[in-house]
This record gives C-alpha cells, structure tokens and sequence, in this order.
C-alpha cells in the first residue's frame, strides 16, 4: 500500500522540495501546494481512476468536464464533496452509480471507478482490494457467478463500508461492556461522564449505520433502480442498436462513399446524437427492456451486505440496551438509596420530636414561680423519669404509625 500511496501523491509533495527556503530566505509554509490551491480555485481536482483492466492511474477533472463524462448532475457530485457531509447514498444514473459509503466517494461507470484521491488508508484499501479481485476475475470471466465490472467495484464499496462500520462497533463493544459493568459496581462522576461520552458515540455510529442499511433496502424494494445499476447491459444494448442502425441502407447510398467533410458532422457529435436519440425512446420501449432485464444478480449481492449490515445494527442495538438496562438498574439503586435517606431523614425527625418534649418540660420548671413539688426532695428524679417514659411511648408510637401505614420498613 506504501507503493500505491507514493504513486498517488502529487509531485510538489513527493521528497523535500516543499520545505525549500525562498529566495528571500524565508522557509515556506510545510505542505502549502501552491500549485494545487491554483487548480481548486480552477475546479480541477485530483481523480484515482481504475479501469477495468485493474490499471490505475491519477488525472485532474474538473467538475464541468467530470459532469460531462459520467452524464451526472452537479447535485450528484456534491455528494463526493469531502467539504460536506452527506448521508450515505447509493444513486444509479444513466451512465454511472454514484456511491458514498462512509469513506468511500466514488463514481463508477461501465469501464471505470473515479475515486476523489485521498491519502485515506480505507481509500487505499480500497484501490488495492478492487484492483485484486479484478485480476483474479479477469481468467474467469465465464464462470457462473461472474459479475459484471460495476458491481465488482459496488460489492468493494459496500464490502468496505460494511467492514469499517462492523470493526466501529466491535471496538465500541469491547470498551462499553467493562465500563458499564464498573459503573454498576461504582457509581461515580467520572464513570457516568464516560459513560455518557460512550453513548453518544453508540448513538451516532448507529445513526450511521441505520443509514446504509436503509439505502441498501430501498434499493432491494425497487427494481427499477436496480435495473438501472446494470450499465453493461445499457452500454450493449446501446452499442449493438447503433451498430444496427448504421448497417441499415440510406437510400442505396453505401456508407463507404466519400462524404463532403463540410456536412458531415466529427464522430463525436454524431455519437452524441445518437445516444440522444437512443435516450428519447419512448418510455414504453424502456419499461419493455427493464422488465427484460435480470436483477437477480444485484439483488443478491445486496442481499448478502443487507445481512452483514443488520448484525452490525443488531450488535449495536444490543448494545444501547445493555446500556438502558445499566441506565434503570443505577437509577433502581439512586432511588433505593434516595429512600434510605428519607427514612432516616424521618427518625431523625421523630427524633428531635421526642427531645423537644423534654425542652418543653424544662421550660416550664425554668419559669420564676413558686411550686409545692419544687420542695420535694424527689420530685426532679420524678420528673426525668415521667418525661423519659413518655418520650419512649410517643416514639414507639410513630414507629408503629408508620409501619401501620407501611412508609417505613421495620
């Protein structure tokens, strides 16, 4: 992969020529690409093109001539804008299916995969996985499970996205499962913080996840886009009806016969024509041909990533209840202690109650008047020994209340 990222480089980034000093012997910026900011400010940007035959290559398009080439709206390039954040999306056009999966922005054609060139190692990956598996198909071309050259590239694509979102989710178990479980042991700031730090995580990589899987099952429930990602058979069916129509006789006028290069239009205007005349067929005539068309093939092969896709989301799924259930088994704990707290809160109430009869008793014989029982030589221990005994039936009898009234268990 070193290799392929060294040939993917630009030039000005290759060696140490960027981190020369200028002539005033000021040291540039380090990767500043002068050169590059020029052509995005031209629109040119920097495409990993993979053909069919497993060579790669990187070539500067800008978005006009890139729009121009795959018949795709800018709406659909937007999508492959790195600038901007988009949900995954699969979109079968005329001429190209247009993918964005997670790290993976690419543009595939009949003949060809134009990826946005990043040094991203999931792009790299990527490069390298699509340009084995071309290879090791190009002797078996014939064998029954032989794929077309779009859906090799698609079946990388999701493969790619699938697996990054799958090692996302194996790593987000592997730190979740410890943590809640020391969390239930002990409740702390600390723990609760990364607790709810990991659930937003889980949140935002299952919003993630949800998403492609979502694009997978609305592509499986309409045939019409499924029949619309077959752009070899399009491109056949395209070249064997203009084949057809230049063997038809004009007139009993040859074809061979010299034509006066002033009326007779380049090459590429008349296949332009023809392919505008190919696509202003009436919708009936496509209807025909789509209903004709063999979908079996993709909608296995995406059947096959609808599967790998919902455990992933199962195994997150599992994952947010594990948490919910760590969620309401701390806030069981918070309440049960909460209640505790209450109850001790009341004892100590009751209490206080208790000694305030004594204060209430040793108010009234503080007062300065003159009483017969103040004279008794006994009378005080009396006294303390009424005030206690009944002290002790009042409290014993607001313990009772409230086991009557079961507010309290004793």
């Amino acid at each position: 992969m070193s290799d392929l990222k060294d040939r993917l480089l630009p030039p000005p980034l290759r060696g140490d020529s960027f981190s020369r000093p200028s002539s005033s012997g000021r040291q540039p910026l380090l990767g500043l690409d002068v050169s590059g900011l020029k052509k995005r400010g031209q629109g040119l940007k920097s495409w990993i093109r993979v053909d069919a035959f497993a060579n790669t290559q990187v070539i500067e398009v800008d978005k006009f001539s890139m729009m121009r080439r795959c018949d795709l709206p800018a709406r659909d390039l937007r999508l492959l804008d790195p600038l901007f954040v988009y949900p995954s999306t699969i979109l079968g056009r005329e001429r190209a299916i247009v993918v964005n999966l997670e790290q993976i922005r690419c543009i595939i054609t009949a003949d060809e995969v134009l990826l946005l060139n990043s040094l991203d190692d999931y792009v790299l990956g990527y490069v390298v996985e699509l340009q084995q598996r071309l290879k090791a198909s190009s002797v078996g071309d014939t064998s029954p499970d032989y794929l077309p050259f779009e859906f090799r590239a698609l079946e990388v694509a999701l493969e790619a996205a699938c697996t990054f979102l799958d090692a996302q989710a194996s790593e987000l178990e592997i730190e979740a499962y410890p943590l809640l479980d020391e969390l239930t042991s002990k409740i702390s700031t600390v723990n609760l913080e990364r607790v709810r730090r990991l659930k937003s995580r889980l949140v935002a990589l299952t919003r993630r996840v949800q998403k492609v899987r979502d694009e997978i099952e609305q592509l499986m429930d309409d045939d019409g886009d499924m029949a619309e990602m077959y752009l070899t058979e399009k491109k056949k069916r395209l070249e064997g009806s203009l084949y057809g129509d230049q063997s038809l006789p004009n007139d009993g006028v040859s074809f061979s016969a010299p034509v006066s290069p002033v009326s007779s239009p380049p090459s590429s205007r008349r296949l332009e024509k023809s392919l505008s005349f190919a696509r202003s067929r009436p919708d009936s005539a496509k209807s025909s041909e789509s209903e004709n068309e063999n979908i079996e093939e993709l909608e296995m092969l995406l059947e096959a990533y609808f599967v790998v896709i919902d455990s992933t989301l199962n195994k997150l799924t599992s994952l947010k209840e594990y948490i919910d259930d760590t969620e309401d088994f701390i806030n069981i704990q918070l309440d049960n202690v909460r209640n505790q707290l209450i109850q001790f809160e009341l004892l100590l109430t009751t209490a206080t109650f208790v000694v305030a009869i004594f204060g209430v008793v040793a108010g009234i014989f503080g007062m300065n008047f003159e009483i017969d029982l103040f004279e008794q030589p006994g009378a005080f221990k009396w006294v303390l020994t009424i005030t206690g005994v009944c002290g002790v039936l009042v409290f014993l009898g607001f313990l009772w209340f409230y086991k009557s009234r079961r507010l309290m268990p004793l």
